[in-house]
This record gives C-alpha cells, sequence and structure tokens, in this order.
C-alpha cells in the first residue's frame, strides 16, 4: 500500500493534498483555475499565469486583470517574474500593501530563448549573486507572506544550478522549493529526471521540495512522491484540456483509486463549453473568450475519434452558440479512450541555449542582465 504524503505547509497555508497547480501563460487565468479548483472540491494550490514584475509596478492594465482572484480563491497565489532585485522588491511590496495574494512565488524556470539571451528565466540562476539579491528583497518585502520558487536543473548538463540555488533559497527564506527536472537546454523534451528531485530533497531537507516533470496521470504523481520523496507534485502540461485531472490527483492522494474520472466525450464537451463561457465572462466579450478557448481545443479531444474536418470548424469558432451546434454533431456517447493520456503542450527538446556574451565565464558576476529580460512569457 502507498503511503500518502503528508500536508504540505506553505508558511501559513495548509495545501492538502500537496498538489500545486503550475504557472502557464495564457493558460492558468482565472477561468481556468475555477475549473481546476471544481473538479478538486477546493483542495490544491492554484497559481496565476506569471507576472513580469516591471509590468506590475508600472501597473500595466493586463497585468492588473491577471492578478484578480474570485473571491473564493484561497489561498490566492501569484507568480512574478522579475531580474531586477529593485524591482522584484517594489512588486513584491505592492502585493503586501495593497493586500492582493497570500502567497508569492517566484519563476526562475522559464527556458524560451528570448528570455534566457537577456539573463532572464533558467539562465538567471547561474549568477548565484543576482538570484540571492533577488530572493533577498522578495521575502524582506513579503513580510508575512510566504515565498517559494520554481526552478530548473540548470542551463545544460554541464552547468548544473539547482543545488546551489537551493541551498541560497534556504539561507534566504525561502519557503518550499519546485524543481522540474529538466535544464534549459532540454526545453520540455525528452524526460525528466526525477533523481534530481530526489537530490535536491536530500540536499535541503529544512524546507518542502515539490516535483514538476512529466506528471500526466494521477498515478504518476504518486509514484513522483514515492520515488524521490518530495514533498508534493507541480503539474503543467499535464493537466492542459483535462482540469477533472484535479479530482484524480485528490482522490489519488487521499487513497481513492477509485474515483478517479474518465469522462465520456458529452462531459469533455460540457466542460469544453463552460471553459469557453467563463473565458467570455471574465474578458467580458463572448466572442474573444470563444477565440481564446480555441488553442485547449486539441488538448480537450485528444484520444477522441473526431474527424479532422470537424476539429478544423472546432478551431475557429467565434461564439458560443457555433461552438456548441459543432460540439452537437460528434459521437458524444463515447467512452474516454486510453489514447486520452499521456504528453500534451509543448515537446521541443534538444534546443541550444542562447545566453548573454559570456555569461559562463563568472557564476557570481551580476552583470549583464538587463529589463528586456522582462518579457510577457511563460514557461518552467
Amino acid at each position: 500500500m502507498t503511503t500518502l504524503p503528508p500536508p504540505l505547509a506553505i508558511g501559513p497555508h495548509t495545501v492538502q493534498p500537496p498538489v500545486v497547480l503550475a504557472p502557464m501563460a495564457g493558460i492558468t487565468n482565472a477561468p481556468f483555475r475555477t475549473l481546476c479548483r471544481e473538479f478538486s472540491g477546493g483542495k490544491g494550490l492554484f497559481v496565476s499565469e506569471m507576472i513580469t514584475t516591471r509590468a506590475l509596478v508600472e501597473r500595466n492594465e493586463k497585468t492588473m486583470q491577471l492578478i484578480h482572484f474570485d473571491e473564493t480563491e484561497k489561498p490566492r497565489s501569484i507568480q512574478l517574474y522579475g531580474v531586477d532585485p529593485a524591482t522584484v522588491g517594489k512588486a513584491v511590496r505592492m502585493i503586501v500593501e495593497e493586500d492582493r495574494a497570500d502567497h508569492i512565488d517566484l519563476n526562475f524556470g522559464c527556458p524560451v530563448p528570448k528570455v534566457t539571451r537577456k539573463g532572464g528565466g533558467s539562465a538567471l540562476p547561474y549568477k548565484r549573486n543576482l538570484l540571492r539579491a533577488i530572493l533577498r528583497e522578495a521575502v524582506a518585502g513579503a513580510g508575512d507572506l510566504p515565498v517559494t520558487m520554481k526552478m530548473r536543473k540548470g542551463i545544460n548538463d554541464d552547468h548544473l544550478t539547482y543545488l546551489d540555488a537551493g541551498r541560497i533559497a534556504v539561507e534566504e527564506g525561502v519557503t518550499a522549493i519546485a524543481l522540474h527536472g529538466r535544464t534549459t537546454a532540454q526545453h520540455y523534451g525528452g524526460t525528466a529526471d526525477w533523481d534530481a528531485i530526489a537530490r535536491l530533497k536530500e540536499h535541503v531537507p529544512e524546507i518542502p521540495v515539490l516535483g514538476n516533470g512529466d506528471i500526466w496521470c494521477a498515478e504518476d504523481a504518486l509514484r513522483m512522491v514515492r520515488e524521490t520523496g518530495c514533498d508534493g507534485v507541480v503539474v503543467g502540461r499535464g493537466c492542459l484540456g483535462r482540469p477533472w485531472l484535479f479530482n484524480d490527483l485528490v482522490a489519488a492522494f487521499e487513497g481513492r483509486p477509485e474515483d478517479f474520472h474518465k469522462p465520456t466525450l458529452r462531459e469533455v464537451a460540457t466542460t469544453m463549453h463552460r471553459h469557453a463561457q467563463l473565458l467570455g465572462e471574465w474578458i467580458g466579450d463572448e466572442a474573444r473568450g470563444v477565440i481564446d478557448f480555441r488553442k485547449h481545443v486539441a488538448w480537450y479531444l485528444k484520444g477522441f475519434s473526431v474527424g479532422s474536418g470537424m476539429r478544423q470548424k472546432l478551431a475557429v469558432t467565434s461564439s458560443l452558440a457555433e461552438l456548441n451546434a459543432h460540439l452537437s454533431e460528434l459521437d458524444l456517447d463515447q467512452a474516454w479512450p486510453e489514447s486520452a493520456d499521456g504528453p500534451r503542450g509543448r515537446t521541443s527538446g534538444n534546443n541550444r541555449v542562447v545566453l548573454p556574451d559570456g555569461w559562463l565565464k563568472d557564476p557570481y558576476d551580476c552583470a549583464g542582465v538587463s529589463e528586456d529580460a522582462e518579457l510577457d512569457t511563460s514557461g518552467g
């Protein structure tokens, strides 16, 4: 019998079961978080889309919408991304002073070339002193709010940073660490290195370590905890088009595998409609909500028997009525297909890492990171 992990403590917040929704740009907005929370019964931790600190302190209109939480979201969790310690500190203090969140997560996992070429994202932890300065400012500005961080193993196999970064995080008062078991060079390709998660847990036993990478079903989450000893899991691409995965995760961590959800296509279609409707209500325009929903269609329908022509029609819908009309034409009595499980989202790998000139010469020099590294993108 699997020994289930204890509740996860994030500062004063108890996360039970220890399951976290990973921030994903354009995905984990308020409507998607609502769906995931509904399927989980309100259990777990659901983090906002990544927010750039510069845009936040400048009160960018889009950014201010992204940090709005529904009154049912408790705790309110914001992920911030920044490269300048002073700006990160300002953003954190703004969140605290205006009571905009209950938990702050810092992103050091983005592998996107347009970010790493400026020294940001998953390239930044290589500069140990800069990482320390950012964490110190964030923790100091947060006061009683817990600060956590998400990172990757390092730039590539020859420049691993996660153990040093973990120790720095502990020394600077970070509450918990999430590790994606891939390097920047891997992007989202290959297989996540769960052994690295285990090594990090051994290296920083003082605080919780969460594992991230290749969790496609609830059984994967239990296996990760069992094999690595991590304190919880962070789920990203595994829930794309699968918000009910959080039902399964709760059931798995509560020892109720018989309650896993294997929806029929009819149930999937109902969820698709609700997702699109929530987006329209959030944006304030039904058509824009349905258009934003288009990117989710292929994820929801993966594995089901749906012709290419119908998939194309669904991918260009612009109203709820049109979406429902197309969905009603499907064979909605289809049972959940086994081929519906498995990888979704980005799977690219073996990419050359683009870094600022001379970035790897000195792992402690803080020079070379400009505000251009704060682009509105995400990943990790």
